[in-house]
């Protein structure tokens, strides 16, 4: 039996249904608040560990902008609370071999994911 496109289109309107949709948002916008405070949080406190790396490693400033794309790249991965130990190195490894394809030193790289994230390559960890 073919589809009733009107069928579709009644449903679609049920469930993206505006006022229900800005309802629920209502319901939940504190805590969405209470959850993204706390994440800029963490999320600056990151980025002035990663500059304080940057610095030590006397990387030029006008380079700060794609090792805190590495780091924010890092940040996403290490949030993620389904990959950890191992497969968190290896997911790393193939981070830090991008950005050193994109001419990021390696060097730096690696510090940053230890010395900030507390992961070692795989390479490493003889």
């Amino acid at each position: 039996m073919p589809a009733d496109p009107n069928r579709r289109i009644e449903a679609w309107k049920a469930k993206y249904n505006i006022q229900r949709v800005k309802e629920t948002l209502d319901d939940r916008k504190e805590q969405m608040l209470v959850n993204v405070q706390s994440q800029f949080a963490m999320l600056c406190s990151m980025e002035e560990q990663v500059r304080e790396q940057l610095n030590e490693s006397d990387v030029p400033t006008i380079l700060y902008v794609p090792y805190l794309d590495f780091a924010r790249q890092m940040y996403r991965l290490s949030m993620h609370r389904s990959i950890k130990g191992s497969s968190l190195a290896k997911e790393t490894k193939v981070l830090v071999d991008k950005w050193e394809g994109r001419k990021l030193e390696r060097v730096v790289l690696k510090r940053i994911a230890l010395e900030v994230f507390n992961v070692t390559l795989p390479e490493d960890a003889h």
